[in-house]
């Protein structure tokens, strides 16, 4: 093959093709990419919006898989960057890079295989388990009914056979009914269907393609099983990284609820003797009983009682699925609904045997901090009926990524919010990186250091291409210093007041972040009534539908919680104000962070600062970086945390932050406000 253009020759044709202008930032940031996966050492690059991320990471990468027949796996954690990549860089980019490059480059999209529909399950006649709440709720059946006759209509049009194509969407238990895990398949030789399915399809795609997008739960599902579901490659880059250890955790969390081993028992009825059937619901029974009384919250050991249950659900799970599969898989059948209804069945066992067995085994570590898992008893109430349910999830998942990402291929991780309290080390030790041995990138060169040595411990670079924005010039950062330190009865009249003097100088034009769903809806309610501009709230429309209004008319302020801190992009004169009510440390009563704290102490370090005040400050970050979506955007961030100017670790949270000017004079505000809405 012919030498191929260098990355910044080629990223320089794809920006013309593409009608951009070129950014520092941008080209840096390629060239730094490229240098990685020449000398297999891992980077981790913080890029802020507007740098145009995903061509400085995509460039190389099509460049390396091109020129030397190996896949890129580039994973996201939402569905809106994976739209993103897949509907309009890549084809574009594609397109723009067939000559340079001396073919068109080929990419793909993979998910799990439950995002796809399953033709044997529609095809079928198997019963799906939809919880006890509905079989009293004619209106819940009515509805699921209606949408499963929508995806059984769908089903003969589509191509793909994938969930994200049907609009309007569907809720989670109407999937179901079409869908199955990895688990409750057949696989492709044993399924009638085999041949044509959806999710076979999607694989053979991508084992074909240079660049194959996916997302970060699949990602940690290749990592934990050890089944092979990427294609082979070499490379992986991972864009939202911030998200990495936060998708990966819920991948490898497990739970336990009697209605779980009730919906297994039922699978079995008519598949196995019916006393199994009886001995599984009794273990349902029994740990229904033996939870009720039991407080929510961490266990740091087994409450009295409670291993002899697990034991019978563990042994009930077993037997039962002994008696479906003796040779440890499903036979092939000449009826398929009995092969495919012995598969989900085994599926639904094995989950729960699985489950009873790692909480059984977690407490063999007398001490606490040192045990992978950490086990936690919730109480939810799910469509008005009360349900209780044991969680299971490793207090860290760093060496799982150590061992089973970083120590397979060569990493690339980028965000806009990647450093913690000015410093790449604090989600480095989350992603089982070691700390302080990340060596900074020249930016004049975009070259870190030598490739490592074999016998060297793993390395990384880290780089900071900076923003094309003008923070300093383009923001304020409005710390209320004078307002009380927020406690936890809820919005006092001094914060509703301050939130409506801000509202009113911005002319609405607000995005307000609260840390709890609680505190929305107060402020919205009070708020209301006291403004003459539109309050809406999340939760009363659609996210997509409640975005649009909001943008659509510049006098709307906008409420919510965690999503909107992450998942809203409105540039524009419409976002002129961003209020976050607090810093939005982890609540005290989180089992798994506080277990997480505990550990770190264990090991001599700061609990709080390396557990809760990282969380706090990459939600900060990501909170704060609402405001300017474009290069013309102009506007305040108020923080009305007093802590923030007061507390000794506020200046650890201020330096994740992009570098606003900052205040705490409410009257410089109110000022600036009027000023930008006069001129909008």
């Amino acid at each position: 093959m012919p030498e191929l253009p260098s990355v910044a020759d080629l990223l320089a044709t794809a920006v013309h093709a593409l009608g951009g202008k070129e950014r520092t930032g941008q080209t840096t940031m390629a060239t730094a990419v490229d240098h990685a996966i020449d000398t297999k050492e891992h980077l981790a690059v913080q890029a802020g919006t507007g740098t145009g991320k995903s061509l400085a990471y995509l460039v190389p990468s099509l460049r390396h898989a091109v020129r030397t027949g190996r896949t890129v796996v580039v994973s996201t954690a939402t569905i809106a960057l994976q739209r993103q990549l897949v509907d309009r860089d890549l084809p574009r980019l594609a397109e723009a890079l067939a000559k340079p490059l001396g073919r068109a480059p080929q990419y793909a999209i993979l998910k799990g295989r439950n995002n796809y529909l399953c033709l044997n399950k529609i095809n079928s006649v198997i019963p799906e388990d939809t919880g006890e709440a509905e079989l009293f709720d004619a209106f819940a059946i009515s509805k699921l009914g209606r949408e499963v006759q929508r995806l059984n209509e769908w089903a003969s049009d589509t191509e793909t056979g994938d969930r994200d194509e049907i609009a309007p969407g569907v809720s989670d238990r109407a999937w179901r009914q079409v869908s199955v895990s990895s688990r409750e398949c057949l696989g492709k030789t044993r399924c009638q269907f085999g041949q044509d399915c959806f999710a076979e399809k999607a694989r053979t795609e991508s084992a074909q393609a240079d660049v194959v997008i996916t997302n970060h739960a699949l990602l940690a599902i290749d990592a934990i099983s050890g089944i092979q579901v990427l294609p082979e490659h070499d490379v992986v880059v991972i864009d939202e990284a911030h998200e990495l250890v936060d998708r990966v955790t819920g991948v490898a969390t497990a739970e336990l609820a009697a209605t779980a081993i009730g919906a297994a028992a039922r699978r079995c009825t008519k598949l196995i003797d019916e006393r199994e059937v009886d001995r599984l619901d009794g273990a349902a029974e029994a740990f229904h009983e033996a939870l009720e009384d039991l407080p929510p919250g961490r266990w740091d050991q087994l409450p009295d009682g409670i291993a002899p249950v697990l034991a019978l659900v563990r042994d009930a799970a077993w037997n039962a699925r002994t008696a479906i599969a003796p040779q440890g898989g499903v036979k092939a059948a000449d009826d398929p609904d009995n092969a495919a209804a012995r598969t989900m069945a085994v599926a639904a066992l094995d989950e729960v045997h699985d489950a009873a067995v790692r909480a059984l085994t977690a407490f063999e570590e007398a001490d606490p901090a040192a045990r992978r898992d950490v086990i936690w008893l919730s109480a939810d109430e799910i469509r008005g009926v009360a349900r209780r349910t044991l969680r299971m999830a490793p207090l860290s998942v760093g060496g799982l990524l150590r061992s089973r990402l970083f120590g397979t291929a060569t990493v690339i991780l980028t965000s806009a919010t990647l450093q913690i309290g000015g410093s790449f080390d604090g989600l480095a030790v989350t992603w089982g990186l070691p700390s302080q041995s990340g060596g900074k990138v020249d930016p004049a060169l975009a070259n870190g250091a030598t490739a490592p040595a074999d016998v060297e411990s793993m390395r990384w670079s880290s780089l900071d291409v900076g923003s094309p924005f003008d923070h300093a010039k383009s923001g304020i950062l409005y710390v209320a210093k004078h307002l009380p330190a927020p406690g936890r009865d809820g919005l006092s009249p001094a914060y509703l007041a301050e939130i409506e003097q801000l509202i009113t100088s911005a002319g609405g034009r607000t995005l307000g972040l609260f840390s709890s769903m609680r505190a929305a809806k107060a402020a919205t309610e009070a708020l209301r009534a006291r403004l003459d501009t539109p309050v809406l709230c999340q939760g009363e429309d659609s996210m997509g539908a409640l975005v649009r209004k909001f943008a659509d008319d510049p006098a709307t302020s906008l409420f919510g919680t965690l999503t909107l801190w992450q998942g809203v992009d409105v540039p524009g004169p419409s976002l002129s104000l961003v209020i976050l009510d607090r810093i939005p440390f982890p609540r005290p009563d989180d089992p798994l962070l506080t277990a997480r704290q505990r550990a770190v102490e264990s090991r001599g370090g700061n609990g709080f600062m390396a557990v809760a005040a990282n969380h706090a400050a990459l939600l900060l970050a990501q909170g704060t970086g609402r405001l300017l979506r474009s290069v013309d955007d102009r506007g305040v961030v108020a923080i009305l945390d007093s802590r923030l100017a007061t507390a000794r670790y506020g200046g650890y949270l201020r330096a994740s932050l992009p570098p606003y000017w900052e205040t705490t004079d409410p009257e410089v505000v109110a000022k600036a406000l009027r000023r930008l809405t006069a001129t909008a």
